[in-house]
């Protein structure tokens, strides 16, 4: 055992930790990384409510198609996209109208800075336009305000 205890405090008394040379260079390095890395990081979250949008709008536009297969035409835009969750009351009714409705959790979806999606059928640019205005809430508008519109995604 007196070995063994012996070996235990020599492996001790012989280890050292970083001095204060290391420790601040390896600092000056991470500050450096932190400089180069922040600011390509800090524009991305208007990038992912971006693509977001477009996602949901694909998402919706599946859920349009389902609803248009099952009852023959797209809601109208007075029905709007509430026809996907409750069965229209107005103007032409749906007539298999799928229990539990077309989109997931019951409920229309908001775009990523909390504003409804705009729909419109029959629609300018097809059989029915669904945009999101995006951050500024408004028609139009360029840059990180440029609308998400179906018929320009890919």
């Amino acid at each position: 055992m007196t070995a063994r205890r012996t070996r235990m405090a020599h492996l001790l008394s012989t280890s050292h930790g970083f001095t204060l040379i290391e420790l601040m260079v390896v600092m000056v390095i991470l500050g450096i990384l932190a400089g180069l890395i922040v600011p390509r990081i800090m524009d991305r979250p208007e990038e992912a409510r971006r693509t977001k949008a477009g996602v949901q709008i694909q998402s919706i536009e599946q859920a349009l198609k389902l609803y248009k297969i099952d009852n023959g035409q797209y809601p109208t835009t007075e029905q709007g996209l509430v026809a996907l969750v409750e069965p229209p009351t107005v103007g032409v009714l749906a007539k298999r109208w799928r229990a539990g409705g077309y989109l997931d959790k019951g409920k229309v979806p908001k775009d990523p800075w909390d504003n409804e999606f705009v729909y419109i059928s029959p629609g300018l640019h097809g059989d029915f336009d669904l945009s999101s205005y995006g951050p500024d809430g408004q028609a139009g508008g360029e840059g990180k305000d440029e609308d998400i519109n179906n018929w320009e995604l890919e």
